[in-house]
């Protein structure tokens, strides 16, 4: 361990969740067992957007066969500044040695506005963090990471969409040798398009299955993200959720009702303010005919956003005998001035509560950190989660 007994960042907002435009409270807090000698000690706020992959590209030349490794990438920044706490920043030269003990340095920094959701795709991110370094002369820097969670606030009620239904429906035909089964054909339909995490999609589907063989079915909530390069776009379709329902047999058709499936801790819509990514969200029936065969699938676009349709707030509301006089309008998308204080608290809606990305957990370790650098490197974004279950939050 050396001299250095902990160095670590600590916010004081325990849930380390924020909005654009917030102010972030927190504190670097260093502890020596010895005397260090340091330049300065110093801060870096960071936000930024970043995609990149590689792709085999495989050329022949007469008899020669060359293989190459093309890297797409881009980067966007949101903001990036440096604040010295300690030494030679704030003028008293290079040569600083700070004693042993706890020394504690508050900070603030107000999140520029328009910031876009904090987001790990593995092929991408968008990622916020604070940084703090020990600049030591002639030897290794001490580096502590932590990352935060921002949202962008996405109104469901400004989506001209979102509340009204949506429908699909498609069709296929098996081909087995020289001969052509009926058809499959499978539609699904929903009553709205619009959903916060923690509320539970109610859809229809029916399925017929004109075939001679058995077909499986579920039902499933993709997430299809498309990460943007300077020169190539690159999309890939994460598995959310899924819903199975008992199988069609030949020449039979279901109807497939009451059932529903519930929205997880997810990243809303769109990725707004994000430039290089782009996020949606489909239901999607898959028809999946036993032996050799490609599924049917049916998607409908869904929008998951982080403030409810207020039709929506208002069946809630009927549901627990509550009286709604009067509705006031939600507020548009914007800087809150607590996390804790939800736009549907105007509707008498409990706050959401923000719980980890459904994902998990991705290692965020970057090029400039070194086998050094302490912090917070096992990191999943948290997101609005509504609880809607328990009348008692409603009081």
């Amino acid at each position: 361990m050396g001299k250095l007994r902990s160095f670590y960042v600590e916010l004081l907002d325990p849930q380390q969740v924020y909005f654009a435009g917030q102010t972030i409270n927190g504190r670097l807090v260093v502890e020596l067992d010895a005397e260090m000698k340091m330049r300065e000690i110093r801060l870096k706020f960071k936000g930024l957007a970043y995609v990149h992959w590689t792709e085999q590209q495989t050329i022949s030349t007469g008899k020669t066969t060359i293989t190459t490794t093309r890297h797409y990438s881009a980067t966007e920044n949101y903001f990036e500044k440096t604040v010295p706490v300690y030494g030679k920043g704030l003028g008293t030269g290079d040569d600083n040695q700070l004693p042993p003990g706890q020394h504690v340095y508050p900070f603030t920094f107000t999140l520029p506005p328009n910031l876009p959701s904090s987001f790990e795709g593995g092929t991408g991110y968008v990622r916020y963090t604070i940084k703090g370094t020990i600049d030591k002369p002639w030897k290794f820097d001490h580096n502590t990471k932590r990352p935060f969670t921002v949202i962008a606030l996405l109104d469901l009620n400004t989506q001209p969409n979102a509340a009204t239904g949506a429908q699909n429906q498609e069709s296929k035909f098996l081909c087995c040798l020289c001969c052509r089964s009926g058809p499959i054909s499978g539609t699904l339909s929903l009553n709205r398009s619009g959903y916060v995490p923690g509320e539970a999609i109610h859809f229809n589907a029916e399925i017929q299955n004109m075939t001679s063989r058995v077909c499986g079915c579920f039902v499933k909530l993709n997430m299809t993200t498309i990460f943007h390069a300077t020169t190539k776009s690159k999309t890939t379709t994460t598995e959310v959720a899924r819903v199975v329902h008992q199988d069609v047999q030949p020449g039979e058709t279901e109807t497939w009702t009451g059932d529903r499936l519930m929205i997880p801790p997810l990243p809303p819509s769109f990725l707004v303010g994000c430039r290089i990514i782009d996020i949606n969200y489909y239901l999607e029936l898959t028809v999946d005919p036993s032996g050799p065969a490609i599924d049917l699938h049916v998607p409908v676009h869904v929008i998951i956003g982080t403030t409810p349709l207020r039709s929506v707030v208002q069946q809630y509301q009927t549901q627990f005998g509550m009286s709604t006089p009067e509705t006031p309008a939600l507020p548009s998308p914007g800087p809150a001035p607590n996390p804790s204080v939800a736009p549907t608290d105007k509707l008498n809606l409990p706050p959401p509560s923000y719980s980890e990305c459904v994902f998990g957990k991705t290692n965020i370790r970057e090029e400039d950190d070194s086998e050094h650098t302490r912090g917070e490197m096992d990191y999943a974004p948290a997101y609005t989660y509504y609880d809607w279950s328990k009348q008692s939050q409603f009081q």
